[in-house]
């Protein structure tokens, strides 16, 4: 079993309904962190060191499902409740109740659209037909919210006349110079040093390229991986 995969230990059968026993994760989800860390006394908001190691554990495990088996296995479930963080804050990937393996010679799969909204594919979407790229997708906003600590449904809700996603709402943030400004500004303040801005700069434009609509323009996960551990890398010997 891989390491960032939240551990089956066992089953309870003194119950109705049987009850799956998994390991603990000590600090809970990364949507805790994301949207509650307000709300309560002993969260404190995440380093930009922690969301990048987050990351790199998370594109780690996606890399494994795809291409650790003779039949890639898509997640199909990937978002930030998904995502559970043990006392060292590793990222520990759990429910795969929506995962299917590929069939073998097949590129894509047909099937129910299944997932939370702002996180699924647009392909996936719109007919229902989906390979690894899907997860890709959702890494890709993943890191967005990461970055920003907002809704990838509804990010701007102040804004009434127009809607953006979080995908749009970002690039156009990057179009007008004003990517500080979508930035959560936590990430600023928990310390500079003279690559931080761009490799901020750098964490954007992967999860854009992650959250490409066109599941061809999108990268593998396993390049992806590379990317973010090279970032985490620089991050250690800084």
């Amino acid at each position: 079993m891989h390491n960032h995969i939240l551990k089956l230990l066992g089953c309870c059968l003194d119950s109705s309904i049987p009850i799956l026993v998994f390991e603990v994760a000590e600090k809970r989800s990364l949507d805790d962190y994301i949207y509650n860390v307000k709300n309560r006394s002993d969260f404190r908001p995440l380093s930009w060191k922690i969301r990048v190691k987050i990351a790199v554990d998370v594109a780690n495990v996606i890399a494994y499902l795809h291409t650790a088996f003779s039949r890639p296995i898509v997640h199909r479930g990937i978002e930030t409740k998904m995502i559970l963080l043990d006392e060292d804050y590793g990222a520990k990937l759990s429910d795969f109740s929506l995962s299917i393996s590929m069939p073998e010679g097949e590129t894509h799969l047909n099937d129910d659209v299944k997932g939370t909204a702002g996180y699924i594919a647009p392909e996936y979407a719109r007919k229902g037909r989906f390979n690894e790229k899907i997860d890709v997708y959702s890494f890709g906003i993943v890191l967005l919210v990461l970055l920003t600590r907002r809704d990838p449904f509804n990010p701007f809700p102040d804004i009434e006349d127009e809607y953006y996603g979080l995908v749009d709402g970002m690039s156009k943030h990057i179009e007008d110079n004003r990517l500080e400004e979508i930035i959560d500004h936590t990430i600023f303040e928990d310390g500079t040093w003279s690559e931080k801005e761009q490799q901020i700069r750098a964490f954007v434009m992967l999860a854009l390229h992650c959250s490409s609509k066109d599941p061809e323009d999108r990268p593998e996960i396993t390049d992806v991986g590379k990317q973010l551990r090279e970032m985490y890398q620089s991050l250690i010997s800084n």
